[in-house]
C-alpha cells in the first residue's frame, strides 16, 4: 500500500509536428486510465518546443481542461539535419541550451521516468535524463527509425516500435526492442461516422462514395494540385471532401468558396477529423505515421502518396510500401503521381471488393490490442519497480 500513496511522475518529451504529439497524448490518456485501475496517482509533464504548435496542442489536454497533462514546458530546440546548412551552426547552440533547460526541469520535477515520442525536440530531454540516470523509453512511429530515435535509443531502457521488421535497424540493441504498435487517440476507435456525415452535410441516404483527401496541415502541394487538376472527373464519381491545408488555402482562396454538394473543401479540419475519416469510403493521403495509422484503425481503404525526394529521409515511402506489401493500401510514388495513374487507381477502388480487401488488411495490421495500452503497461511496470533508482544529484 505504501507505493499507492506516492505520486508517480512521468515526463513526456517530443513535438515539432502533430505526428509526434498526438500519439504521445494517446499514451498519456491511456496511462491515466491504467493508473486509476491500479489506484495509482500519476502526474504527467510535457517538454516540447517553445515555438510552433507544441504548446497549443498539448495545453488543450491539460488536467484543468479534462485532459491528462499536468503542465507543459517549452525548451529551445535545434533541428538535426543530415545535410549542410548554416542553420546547423545556430541550432547546435539551441540544442545545448535545450539540454540544460531539460536538465533543470528534470531536477525540479523529479520524474520516475521519461517517455520520448521522438522528433528533434526529444533529444535534449533524453540526453539530460541519461546523464541524471532517469530511466527513459523511446517510441518510433515510422517503419525506419529517424535520427532522433537512433540517438535516443542508446540510453533507453526500452525501444518501442510500431513494426516487427523495424528491429533490424537496431542490431546491437535487440534485447531492448519491444513491438507495441503505433498509438492512436481513443476517439478513433469509436464509431462516429453519422456525426461525420452530419458535419459534412452529406444526407444519410446518400449512395455516392465519399472520397476524403488529406492535403496535410500546411498543404501537400503535390496532392492538392493533382486533385484540382482532376476536379471535374472526381466529382462525377465521388463526393469529394478535400482538406487542402492552411498554406494551400491561402494561396488559392477561391477554392474554399467553390463548395457544393459534390465538392467540400476545408483549409483544415480540427476536432471533427476522426468522425470525417470514419464517414469516408476511401482516403487519399500522405504516409506520415500518425495520419496513416489513424486511417488504418478506422479500417479505411487508402491510396497513399508519400512525400519523397531530397527534402525527406524517405520515411513516408517506407511506411507506404510496407502497407502496400501487406495489402493494406495502394500507393503512387514519385513519377507514378500523375492524373492517369490517379484515375486508374481510383477506378479500382470504385470496386467494393477491392476496398473491402484493403480494409480487412488494415484490421489485421492493427491487431486486437491497443498500442497505447501496450505502451502504458510497459511504462507503469517500469516506474513501479524503478522509481528508487533515480539520481538527481
Amino acid at each position: 500500500m505504501e507505493k499507492q500513496n506516492k505520486v508517480y511522475k512521468i515526463i513526456f518529451a517530443g513535438g515539432g509536428t502533430g505526428g509526434h504529439i498526438y500519439p504521445g497524448l494517446a499514451v498519456a490518456d491511456q496511462l491515466k486510465i491504467e493508473a486509476e485501475k491500479k489506484d495509482i496517482t500519476l502526474e504527467i509533464y510535457w517538454i516540447g518546443n517553445k515555438e510552433g504548435m507544441d504548446r497549443d496542442l498539448v495545453e488543450k489536454n491539460l488536467v484543468p481542461n479534462g485532459g491528462s497533462i499536468t503542465a507543459f514546458y517549452g525548451i529551445p530546440c535545434g533541428k538535426l539535419r543530415r545535410y549542410f546548412s548554416l542553420k546547423n551552426f545556430i541550432d547546435f547552440f539551441k540544442i545545448i541550451k535545450g539540454y540544460f533547460e531539460s536538465r533543470s526541469l528534470i531536477k525540479k520535477i523529479k520524474p520516475d521516468c521519461l517517455f520520448s515520442k521522438g522528433g528533434f525536440v526529444s533529444v535534449p530531454p533524453c540526453w539530460a535524463a541519461k546523464r541524471l540516470k532517469v530511466p527513459y523509453y523511446t517510441h518510433e512511429c515510422d517503419f525506419t527509425p529517424g535520427l532522433a530515435t537512433r540517438l535516443n535509443s542508446k540510453g533507453a531502457k526500452n525501444i518501442l516500435l510500431s513494426y516487427e521488421e523495424t528491429k533490424k535497424y537496431f542490431p546491437t540493441l535487440q534485447d531492448k526492442c519491444i513491438v507495441t504498435g503505433n498509438p492512436v487517440r481513443p476517439v478513433f476507435y469509436s464509431d462516429q461516422a453519422a456525426s461525420g456525415r452530419s458535419f459534412l452535410g452529406i444526407p444519410e441516404d446518400n449512395k455516392k462514395l465519399v472520397l476524403l483527401v488529406l492535403g496535410g496541415s500546411s498543404g501537400a502541394m503535390q496532392i492538392n494540385d493533382l486533385i484540382v487538376e482532376n476536379l471535374s472527373w472526381l466529382k462525377e464519381r465521388f463526393i469529394l471532401v478535400h482538406q487542402t491545408g492552411q498554406v494551400f488555402a491561402k494561396k488559392n482562396p477561391l477554392l474554399l468558396h467553390s463548395s457544393d454538394s459534390l465538392y467540400k473543401p476545408y483549409a483544415f479540419i480540427y476536432s471533427e477529423m476522426p468522425a470525417v475519416i470514419q464517414a469516408a469510403d476511401l482516403i487519399i493521403s500522405r504516409a506520415g505515421a500518425n495520419s496513416l495509422w489513424e486511417c488504418a484503425v478506422c479500417s479505411k481503404a487508402m491510396l497513399l502518396v508519400p512525400l519523397c525526394g531530397s527534402g525527406t529521409r524517405g520515411d513516408q515511402v517506407d511506411n507506404a510500401k510496407y502497407f502496400e506489401s501487406k495489402g493494406a493500401a495502394y500507393t503512387l510514388v514519385g513519377d507514378e503521381v500523375n492524373s492517369q495513374s490517379l484515375k486508374n487507381t481510383l477506378e479500382l477502388l470504385l470496386d467494393k471488393q477491392n476496398r473491402d480487401a484493403l480494409s480487412n488488411s488494415c484490421k489485421k495490421l492493427c491487431g486486437s490490442t491497443l498500442p497505447s495500452k501496450n505502451i502504458a503497461d510497459i511504462v507503469l511496470k517500469g516506474i513501479l519497480g524503478e522509481s528508487s533508482k533515480c539520481n538527481y544529484q
